[in-house]
């Protein structure tokens, strides 16, 4: 069985979709700080100095000052907001993998179309049997064919 293991582990798409893996979470680390630090900040600036981290309900009806506030006295809320970030990330992430799939497929060389294959036999006007395309004389119904 270990032996059956490490043959699985270390077949080529196991060893890419872990290395995969990891520079994905890497990656999100980085789409999550360009989120939160580079688009959020003006957006919420066009939008009345809105921060979207502090968007939230309380479920518990009092009102608190921040989301942190909040979660410091225990309420139970909603984080719309941290919601909304979550989506802009994502969206961030797709558009960025979009463009990378992209970018790999245009630098992969194009597929060489297959050479027409050359065909080798006709069919017969009379008997329909498939004949070689250079023949006169049909073989099966001995039909004279025009050349």
């Amino acid at each position: 069985m270990l032996k059956e293991f490490k043959e699985f582990a270390m077949r080529g798409n196991v060893i890419d979709l872990a290395v995969g893996v990891i520079i994905g979470g890497a990656f999100g680390k980085i789409i999550s700080s360009l989120v939160n630090d580079i688009i959020m900040p003006p957006i919420g600036m066009l939008l009345n100095g809105v921060n979207f981290s502090d968007l939230f309900v309380s479920l518990d009806g009092s009102k608190y000052a921040s989301l942190q506030n909040a979660q410091e006295a225990a309420a139970p809320t909603l984080n719309y907001g941290l919601f909304i970030n979550n989506i802009i990330d994502f969206l961030i992430v797709a558009f960025i993998v979009f463009l990378f799939v992209r970018m790999i497929n245009r630098l992969q060389k194009p597929a060489v179309p297959e050479k027409a294959v050359e065909e080798t036999n006709k069919d017969c006007p009379f008997c329909l049997s498939s004949i070689p395309i250079k023949a006169s004389r049909c073989p099966f119904c001995t039909s004279q064919l025009a050349e």
